[in-house]
């Protein structure tokens, strides 16, 4: 059930002492096969830490009102996920701990609606099938939000992610968009949706009388690290998520950088609710909506990097 922008995954992995990067597969998400690999040249940047900013999360008494009773009896939200793509929703050292920029927006909604998170770890094929058969409330593992998926369940979108191009720490080749990439090599991964979209801005390229893209199309991204690190290429495509936790991370930070501005093609990631259960839709839906407007959301996704991916406003079923 992979939408067409996200072919890959990727998982967390552990180093001694420290969290390993978790390369990019699957747009930053687990909307795919995952596989597990490791950064180029290692390093770690230490996990933010947003307790503080969670705790600080007022109740809204109308909102927990508005839950529905299953809910508000046990005052526990049911949450499935496929955790293991950092930083959407990883491990922490610990392996049991859920962490991740998802994972502290769902206890900062959980706050606002007076109520706990418990997680529930599944595969992602699993995630829809398990919210219609009752077993979990909602889902958030950085899925898409699309048409085909709105057939089955609604969704409340949190974050916009896309193509977004990293380049080496001091960005040597100038690259601030796409219509830069013209007459540079590219790294990407083979058949993934960059892959498709570094061929379209080739042509593009071509057609304005530019030097054409050399895309090097490869089978993981620590091959693609490898050659951008070394100046064999000058740019690598990636999702959002993933792109800015490698250039967190790679190096304690010092290799790699990604190019401002908003996700290219970018489309939103939805939490999931089952077509009956429009209360806690609902209110779920309104409890993100405070947080983006008091700044809580905000601090979250900036903590972890990910803010160029912010929404304004939770949408129901906003994909396309």
């Amino acid at each position: 059930m992979p939408s067409p922008s996200r072919t890959r995954a990727w998982q967390a992995a552990l180093l001694t002492g420290a969290l390993a990067l978790v390369t990019a597969a699957c747009g930053g998400g687990p909307d795919g096969a995952c596989g597990t690999q490791q950064p180029a040249g290692g390093g770690a940047s230490p996990i933010p830490d947003n307790a503080a900013l969670i705790a600080a999360v007022k109740p809204d008494a109308q909102l927990t009102a508005a839950l529905p009773p299953a809910v508000a009896q046990v005052k526990t939200l049911h949450l499935a996920s496929n955790i293991q793509s950092a930083p959407n929703n990883f491990y922490s050292s610990d392996g049991k701990t859920p962490i991740g920029y998802e994972v502290d927006l769902a206890k900062a909604i959980g706050a606002k609606l007076g109520v706990t998170v418990s997680y529930q770890d599944m595969a992602f094929g699993s995630l829809i099938t398990s919210l219609q058969s009752g077993r979990v409330d909602l889902t958030m593992a950085a899925m898409n939000d699309t048409k085909e998926r709105q057939q089955q369940i609604d969704f409340v979108d949190y974050f916009s992610s896309g193509i977004t191009i990293m380049v080496r720490k001091g960005n040597p080749d100038a690259i601030t968009g796409p219509d830069t990439l013209c007459g540079k090599n590219v790294a990407v991964v083979q058949g993934t949706s960059h892959q498709k979209f570094a061929a379209a801005q080739s042509t593009k390229c071509t057609q304005a009388g530019k030097p054409a893209i050399t895309v090097t199309a490869t089978d993981s991204d620590t091959q693609n690290q490898n050659q951008l690190r070394t100046g064999r290429v000058a740019a690598i495509l990636n999702d959002l998520p993933s792109a800015v936790y490698i250039s967190r991370t790679a190096g304690d930070g010092k290799f790699f950088e990604v190019v401002p501005g908003a996700p290219i093609e970018g489309g939103p990631y939805g939490i999931g609710f089952t077509k009956s259960n429009t209360k806690l839709r609902d209110a779920v839906k309104q409890a993100l909506q405070e947080l983006v407007t008091d700044g809580t959301y905000g601090k979250i996704l900036q903590a972890w990097g990910v803010e160029q991916g912010a929404v304004k406003e939770a949408a129901v079923n906003g994909g396309s």
